[in-house]
């Protein structure tokens, strides 16, 4: 679980890593999005280690093994693996819409948000439907996703969950 700011994250994270930034609702979307039955491993901003652990322990996560020292730096350091997010703004999405025949906008708001007005064409798959790896059973391999919510925080979730699972091809919709 990383929990150090989106666009850090975005920047380079531990492959198969969930991101769940302290910044959001990080309680509310750790809660109903990871298992609680799985011992967690901590990526943090050095300094956030305990407040991580703490927030997580008040929402009932009690498997949490530890975290990794130094952070995210001393696993880049060591020379291991990393994996990133590519982030863009949303003139960038209008200027490839017309341009892009595999291009399919996510939207990871919820179904009501979804309902009261959405990008044309835009996909819904709510972020708390990805719990289940079946929902993105649907995703090709030649499409290119752009992922986007209200601000940023829940589709940079729902770009970790999906890369997760194997699908790179995405992009992280800001603001």
């Amino acid at each position: 679980l990383d929990t150090r700011p989106a666009t850090i994250f975005s920047e380079g994270f531990v492959p198969g890593s969930i991101f769940i930034g302290l910044e959001g609702r990080f309680a509310e979307w750790a809660g109903s999005l990871l298992p609680f039955d799985k011992t967690l491993v901590l990526v943090a901003t050095p300094g956030t280690e305990r407040e991580s652990a703490v927030r997580l322990a008040r929402v009932g996560f009690s498997k949490i093994a530890g975290y990794l020292e130094g952070g995210f730096e001393a696993w880049k350091k060591a020379g291991e693996a990393i994996d990133m997010v590519i982030n863009i703004e949303a003139d960038e999405l209008a200027m490839d819409l017309p341009f892009d025949d595999n291009l399919v906008v996510v939207d990871v708001r919820r179904e009501t948000e979804y309902a009261d007005g959405h990008v044309k064409d835009a996909v819904n798959l709510p972020l708390q439907e990805l719990t289940d790896p079946g929902s993105m059973a649907n995703i090709d391999e030649d499409q290119n996703l752009y992922i986007h919510c209200a601000g940023g925080y829940r589709s940079m979730i729902a770009a970790s969950m999906m890369k997760r699972q194997g699908i790179h091809n995405l992009r992280n919709i800001l603001g």
